[in-house]
């Protein structure tokens, strides 16, 4: 039986495991096995949410091995160390629990076709004291840690009784693209909310700050500069301080310098700025590019290896039609791709050829907080741009993880555990308080 190994559980890795298992899984035709080092999965683009508290990680996480029970493919944890390509042998580290204790030895496992989906993480620049100063939201672990430190500063806020001192209540968020500018509108609106809950020696539009830190010329500097100006003057609207053309040069404990020597206060600092693939991609012997990522063909799959296919955020995919541009990382993006290999592997184990990829623009949407999203739809899908704005926009900004949750579960499904979450958040704190 042919034997297909998807390395990385995110969007892309785990749409990928759940269609091949409902298709080639199902019916005995390939063997599917999904490697994670993570127990439970979310979808990347939330973890803002759970940063600042409005979205609650225990509801909207999936665990990997009931997944795996329901679509027929197996899932196996542990974090991907090396590769022996002549053999096709794909090595894990072991895994230890958070007590240290090993759960499962150090392993190998054998596959026909490999596919490496494994993301991105945040890329510091080598900026002295991002490691030990900064948080990245890379992972839902670290979102947490970020609400529990933000809700904690809060409580010792309200609880002292000496003046508050430079730096407290100060959140410095580095890097405007998506994340950091979605991170910074949700602050405001959940420090607010948290306020509310009896917390009254705050006032939140004198002791609160929000720093927006960007080193180009505008925010969102990879999108249309109309959405680039909309989000800047809601941002503004929302008293967020944002500060271009700022390249940071150090993070400091209580502190982030600029490269012009001044100094942002901050008791609370994420990075937020650039994205690199992990480090260890580079030491498998296939081609790989400046940050790390695997070059691809056309058809996903890596130049200098046809049994290794790589996806999503991972992997430079060469932009049909765009001459020398890249497939950009984004989540739309992991899933074309997870829904092109789905298709092409039935065509692969007929002894086909895989067919090219071909990115289709949709545009982009930024939420900014409950009730407000900016963007534009179709992009280059259709040789234009139509921009969006408002609830209509915030409805199709929704819509974005319900295609994902209905790529995993299907619709019905998708649409109970909606409907459910409705109802229980009518009778939640609108913010997590721990």
């Amino acid at each position: 039986m042919h034997r297909i190994v998807i390395v990385g559980g995110g969007a892309g890795g785990l749409e990928l495991a759940t269609r091949l298992g409902d298709t080639l899984g199902k019916s005995g035709r390939a063997e599917i096995t999904l490697i994670e080092k993570s127990r439970t999965h979310f979808w990347k683009p939330h973890l803002h949410e759970i940063a600042a508290g409005s979205m609650d990680l225990d509801v909207h996480a999936l665990d990997y091995l009931a997944q795996s029970h329901w679509h027929h493919f197996r899932y196996r944890i542990g974090e991907m160390v090396g590769l022996d390509r002549e053999q096709r042998l794909v090595h894990l580290a072991p895994y230890h629990d958070e007590e240290g204790v090993i759960v499962t030895q150090a392993r190998s496992f054998p596959y026909d076709t490999l596919v490496l989906a494994v993301g991105s993480q945040t890329n510091d620049f080598g900026t002295p004291g991002v490691a030990s100063h900064a948080i990245a939201l890379e992972t839902p672990v670290e979102a947490d840690r970020f609400h529990r430190r933000l809700v904690n500063a809060f409580l010792r806020a309200h609880a002292q009784h000496e003046p508050l001192r430079p730096e407290q209540l100060q959140v410095a968020i580095v890097g405007a693209g998506a994340t950091g500018v979605e991170l910074a509108a949700e602050l405001h609106n959940a420090t607010r909310d948290l306020v509310s809950y009896n917390l009254d020696r705050i006032d939140p539009d004198k002791h609160i700050r929000i720093h927006l830190i960007e080193a180009s010329p505008r925010i969102l500097p990879a999108l249309p500069e109309r959405i680039s100006d909309s989000a800047h003057r809601m941002l503004a609207s929302l008293q967020v301080q944002v500060h271009t053309g700022a390249r940071v040069a150090e993070v400091l404990p209580q502190a982030v310098r600029l490269h012009t020597g001044d100094l942002i206060p901050a008791e609370l600092v994420v990075w937020a700025a650039g994205v690199k693939a992990p480090a260890f991609l580079t030491g498998l012997g296939l081609e790989t590019n400046g940050i790390n990522q695997l070059v691809v063909h056309e058809n996903l799959q890596t130049t200098r290896d046809p049994h290794i296919f790589a996806l999503g955020d991972c992997a430079a995919a060469p932009w049909l039609g765009h001459e020398g541009k890249s497939v950009p990382p984004r989540a739309q993006a992991a899933h074309q791709q997870a829904s092109h290999l789905a298709r092409e592997f039935r065509r692969l184990l007929a002894g086909q050829d895989v067919r090219p990829y071909r990115y289709r623009d949709f545009g982009s949407l930024v939420s900014l907080g409950e009730y407000t999203t900016v963007g534009n739809l179709m992009g280059n899908f259709v040789g234009g741009n139509m921009w969006v704005e408002g609830l209509f926009a915030r409805w199709m900004y929704v819509s974005l993880y319900k295609l994902h949750e209905m790529a995993l579960h299907g619709f019905w499904k998708m649409a109970l555990s909606t409907v459910a979450r409705f109802i229980s958040r009518r009778t939640e704190p609108h913010v997590k308080l721990h």
